[in-house]
């Protein structure tokens, strides 16, 4: 069978690549043509969405689109907008280009919602009455489209990247960490929080892991990290999964505003905290 994996991959993000990384090893007999930003050898740029894009080789994936037996989204959560309408409007551009090659769509462990705009809605929902099949990886998402018109029954799931932790569940500290996950766009919130926790308990260690490194805005977020724990916080770069559950496992206490680090938290039986961004997005469903 050959299926098209579309997610927000090649942006540097550990848990999108964790993602691409569980089909790809889940369904061997698939032969995956794989979208990405920033392709590496074997995989494709995406359908252009603006002048710069239209400069890549686009056409080679509606070579790969018109071969496919079908389009997979596969993981993360790619239809919402509370960062920006834009990422609706990408995917939903993907997913109608397939339809006009009569290709099915499925949605795989989706994160859907929520949503800020009528226009981040609207593209999701004309996703959503098309697909093949939907699963999606929590409650939140299950109640949101559960009054949407479909075509197919919705399952609800889990993130598939619990499979992947629990294979590099080994280590561990004696020591008092505390490990502090933001995001490239963690607001004061979250960072008084995580001073606040800096400066409520006697800590050997404080860790600030990083799962975009190259993100300049990740980049300027951690060392705010690292000056409002009184200069104290080490800033960690986490490339795999395999090192975010290192990591994770060395920490007494997780402060979280990524989707994965809590997931991790989960998993390796840590106590945590998460701080979503807004009400009722992916982390809400893994508070604590």
């Amino acid at each position: 069978m050959r299926a098209v994996l579309i997610g927000n991959y090649g942006v540097g993000n550990l848990g999108d690549e964790a993602l691409k990384e569980y089909f790809l090893k889940r369904f061997p007999d698939v032969k995956w043509s794989v979208l990405s930003a920033n392709p590496q050898e074997g995989e494709f740029h995406r359908l252009p969405a603006g002048l710069r894009s239209l400069m890549r080789p686009w056409w080679r994936t509606l070579r790969v689109l018109r071969k496919s037996e079908g389009v997979v989204f596969g993981g993360g959560s790619l239809f919402t907008d509370t960062e920006s309408v834009y990422a609706c409007l990408l995917w939903w551009w993907h997913a109608f280009v397939a339809r006009l090659f009569g290709k099915q769509l499925h949605l795989a462990f989706q994160g859907i919602g929520p949503f800020r705009t009528r226009l981040g809605e609207a593209c999701a929902r004309w996703v959503v009455k098309r697909a093949a099949s939907i699963s999606v990886r929590d409650t939140h998402s299950f109640n949101r489209i559960a009054g949407w018109e479909k075509n197919t029954k919705v399952v609800q799931t889990g993130d598939p990247v619990i499979v992947l932790i629990q294979a590099e569940n080994t280590g561990g500290s004696s020591k008092n960490v505390l490990i502090i996950i933001p995001r490239h766009n963690s607001n004061e919130r979250f960072i008084k929080r995580a001073q606040d926790l800096s400066q409520e308990y006697q800590w050997d260690e404080i860790h600030t892991l990083s799962l975009q490194p190259e993100d300049s805005g990740e980049q300027n977020v951690c060392q705010r990290m690292s000056e409002v724990c009184s200069g104290e916080g080490q800033v960690r770069c986490v490339y795999t999964l395999e090192g975010l559950s290192r990591e994770v496992m060395e920490g007494s206490f997780i402060l979280t505003q990524r989707y994965h680090g809590a997931l991790a938290a989960i998993v390796l039986g840590k106590e945590y905290e998460v701080l979503e961004q807004k009400e009722g997005d992916k982390l809400s469903s893994l508070r604590g």
